[in-house]
């Protein structure tokens, strides 16, 4: 862990990435503008690369610093949600339980869910942890990971919630646009998710545009390494992202976003919740039993 940089320095980085200025960042953590401008300036020198475009009013980060500031984001999430758990798990009486995603599946589909669970169990408290560019695992102080794939998982006792489907969308007008200039796919602004490394676990638009008998793209596009940020970006019209519909499916219902015509496509994926072999507490049980119920209730 000798790496790594002070972790004042990274806090510092967080903050101004996250506000958008100097001033902003200096602001949220209570110091002088000059003592977060002097912090970026020590985490260049410690990592050797420019994180921070000072050519711009305002500042803005570089693309090395981009991928920093998502890394930092992500890292900085988890330490602050398990040390959030491990009080929890000293001081609270209620019962709990601790599940395990990724984060766009807690965003989009558990967390939204999750008052129900509430309304029906008062006394159980859900932790939900997202581990950033890989896929959740059980380990101890895991209770349910909920996984996507084609695997039979065999490293606990396993259901299937629901089958995926992938269809890209994106926001009314850019797809209005596209079809009103007749732009196929191949040529439309993609919005790219980087798949974590030697994982090919999750499709991506080449994979997609294959399978469908399309040609492949021809444009760059925006590059994220994970599902919310991108999402974020066609949201902001900037692009087609593949929807899967346990995710964009409420953002297509309410009109938010809209699907390319005729995009739909079965990947041969699903959604799978796991927990331990062993024999599960009453909590687990109930747990597991509302996840089968809600993947039933959204018609999956």
């Amino acid at each position: 862990m000798g790496n790594l940089p002070p972790l004042r320095l990274l806090t510092a980085f967080a903050e101004f990435a996250r506000a958008g200025s100097m001033r902003e960042a200096a602001l949220r953590l209570n110091v002088t503008q000059p003592a977060v401008t002097q912090a970026l300036k020590t985490l260049e020198d410690y990592v050797q690369v420019p994180l921070v475009d000072r050519s711009t009013k305002p500042a803005r980060l570089t693309p090395a610093g981009q991928q920093l500031a998502e890394a930092t984001r992500d890292g900085l999430s988890l330490i602050t949600m398990t040390i959030e758990d491990l009080r929890i798990r000293n001081t609270r009486k209620h019962k709990h339980i601790t599940v395990a995603c990724t984060l766009g599946m807690a965003t989009h589909w558990l967390l939204p869910r999750l008052p129900d669970f509430y309304a029906g169990n008062p006394d159980i408290y859900v932790n939900v942890q997202a581990p950033p560019r890989e896929m959740p695992r059980l380990m101890p102080g895991i209770d349910v990971i909920l996984r996507y794939g084609r695997e039979a998982w065999m490293d606990g006792m396993t259901v299937k919630l629901f089958q995926e489907r992938i269809c890209p969308v994106g926001r009314p007008a850019l797809v209005d646009r596209l079809f009103t200039h007749d732009i196929d796919l191949a040529e439309a602004p993609l919005i790219h998710v980087r798949r974590p490394d030697g994982s090919d676990r999750w499709e991506n638009w080449a994979d997609y545009l294959a399978a469908t008998g399309r040609q492949p793209p021809r444009k760059p596009g925006e590059i994220f390494d994970n599902y919310v940020h991108a999402v974020q970006a066609a949201l902001d019209g900037r692009g087609l992202i593949l929807g899967w519909r346990s995710i964009t499916s409420q953002l297509v219902a309410d009109g938010t976003l809209v699907p390319w015509p005729a995009g739909d496509h079965d990947p041969g994926t699903a959604y799978y919740a796991t927990r331990s072999g062993a024999e599960p507490s009453g909590t687990v049980t109930c747990f597991f039993d509302w996840l089968r119920t809600m993947a039933e209730k959204a018609g999956f």
